[in-house]
């Protein structure tokens, strides 16, 4: 699977009557005027977004700082709805004559209907549950510098054979305005800290690299209260054990799956085809499995928007409405899909307040959010001790999905083998093979210590913060790549 910060400042000031000077202007009669203009074209529904953000990040390799990037952007997006079809521009330039030719251009691509007037916009407040307690802008860089050359010294401490430490801090405001012509008129600022760090070990049989990449939804006293030494003891001492490993050999058998970021693959393999821009599409192995059973009954599933300071979480969704918690599946039965307002337009659902987007160079799609394993009952020895032979996927890494089909390839970042009921020695080159909707029927234990973990999801709308996270789990049988 990336970041975001903010300003000790209420919500965004992007309109002219409240502009902080260093955002661009736009005038709130600007606004009103493209409403206008795209319902007198013929569309049933026209949307603005404006955004203006800032990101900085600080990179420490082989104990020197080897890059230290800052940008701004600033943009509007302008949507036209004709029915079921949507049409999308956007432009860095808020000249007024310059976004009503763009919505103009939009216009001519649509079915034309009969020509309406917008609602009068009335601006919405937004309940900001994610605070930020240090201001970034009140920090030096040389603090910012200081503590990756923490994280290095503290990494390489825990062997000679750590190789390379790569250290690795991002920062990110992001404000933005939403309008509409039903009268929606709404300001959000979310703000983003995130810390990278990967350690390389290496002892003789090839690198073996391990990463941790833990972030917020909150300001710089993320990096005041992180966890230096438990961070750092993680990566080196995973990368080390890898490099110790042998080979699994591959096949159909148990695996247990840790927890925190073993979450990717239930994200990847059963959540992007759970999100209407999937179902509207036919383009899943949910399509009209709502009410039905799709796993075992230990196993509940949700997508929570509204969980404070977490990655994925926001105030209100890049349509302008307020974040949800959505239950996915409980139970074992298929509760829920993930909704934006096209998608729950054709599949004839409620909105989830989970439109997103990366930027204004997007139209906003339905997203996951903080989407995650809901805790279970049983215990990790017990799932171990229930296990002849079989694989302990401790951490993942990448991989790849058809989220059409939910076939699904990842890597174990850190495994080992299962062998009589106890976890034997260190194992690498595993990967675990399946298809989302076949493996989760199999998943028969659910442990109760669940963690969520930051990451970032592509996708048709762009790159977007999310959370993945479950507890420990046992797949009764899964295919597992090996040597």
């Amino acid at each position: 699977m990336g970041c975001n910060w903010r300003f000790d400042v209420p919500v965004c000031r992007i309109l002219e009557n409240n502009l902080n000077q260093e955002f661009v202007m736009i005038k709130h009669e600007t606004i009103t005027k493209i409403l206008e203009h795209g319902l007198s074209k013929g569309a049933d529904f026209t949307e603005v977004f404006v955004e203006d953000s800032k990101s900085s990040s600080f990179n420490l390799l082989d104990r020197k700082i080897d890059q230290i990037q800052s940008s701004n952007s600033f943009g509007i997006g302008i949507r036209l709805l004709f029915g079921d079809e949507a049409y999308y521009g956007y432009s860095s330039d808020p000249d007024e004559a310059n976004l009503i030719k763009l919505t103009n251009n939009l216009a001519e691509s649509g079915n034309s209907g009969p020509s309406t007037d917008p609602e009068t916009l009335e601006k919405q407040s937004v309940q900001d549950i994610h605070h930020v307690a240090v201001n970034p802008e009140t920090v030096s860089d040389h603090e910012r510098v200081e503590l990756l050359r923490k994280f290095d010294e503290s990494t390489r401490s825990h062997g000679r054979d750590i190789q390379q430490v790569n250290a690795n801090m991002l920062e990110k405001q992001r404000s933005v305005l939403i309008a509409n012509s039903e009268g929606l008129l709404v300001e959000d600022s979310r703000d983003y800290a995130r810390m990278r760090l990967s350690a390389i070990a290496e002892k003789g049989d090839g690198p073996q690299t391990a990463a941790e990449s833990p972030g917020v939804l909150g300001g710089y006293e993320f990096f005041r209260e992180i966890d230096v030494e438990k961070i750092s003891k993680d990566a080196a001492q995973s990368a080390l054990r890898m490099a110790d490993a042998g080979y699994i050999e591959g096949g159909v058998m148990p695996v247990v799956l840790g927890n925190g970021f073993g979450g990717v693959i239930f994200h990847e393999a059963c959540g992007h085809p759970l999100e209407t821009e999937a179902i509207r599409k036919n383009a899943s192995p949910f399509c009209g499995k709502l009410g039905e059973k799709v796993a075992q009954p230990v196993l509940t599933a949700i997508d929570d928007g509204t969980i404070a300071q977490r990655w994925g979480s926001l105030n209100i969704d890049d349509e302008g409405m307020p974040s949800k918690r959505t239950v996915l599946i409980e139970n074992g039965v298929l509760k829920s899909y993930l909704s934006d307002r096209i998608g729950a337009r054709q599949v004839v659902m409620e909105r989830t307040g989970s439109a997103r987007r990366e930027s204004y160079k997007f139209a906003p799609v339905s997203r996951m959010r903080n989407t995650f394993i809901d805790n279970g009952n049983d215990t990790f020895d017990d799932m171990i001790a229930s296990i002849d032979f079989g694989l302990y996927a401790k951490k993942m890494g990448g991989g790849s999905v058809n989220p059409a089909t939910g076939e699904f390839n990842f890597a174990v970042q850190e495994g080992y083998a299962i062998r009589n009921g106890k976890i034997a020695e260190p194992v690498r080159g595993a990967t675990l093979i399946g298809k989302g909707f076949e493996v989760l029927p199999r998943i028969s234990m659910i442990g109760n210590d669940l963690e969520l973990a930051a990451g970032m999801c592509g996708a048709s709308s762009g790159w977007v913060p999310t959370t993945v996270g479950q507890p420990s789990l046992k797949i009764d049988s899964i295919l597992v790549g090996g040597r």
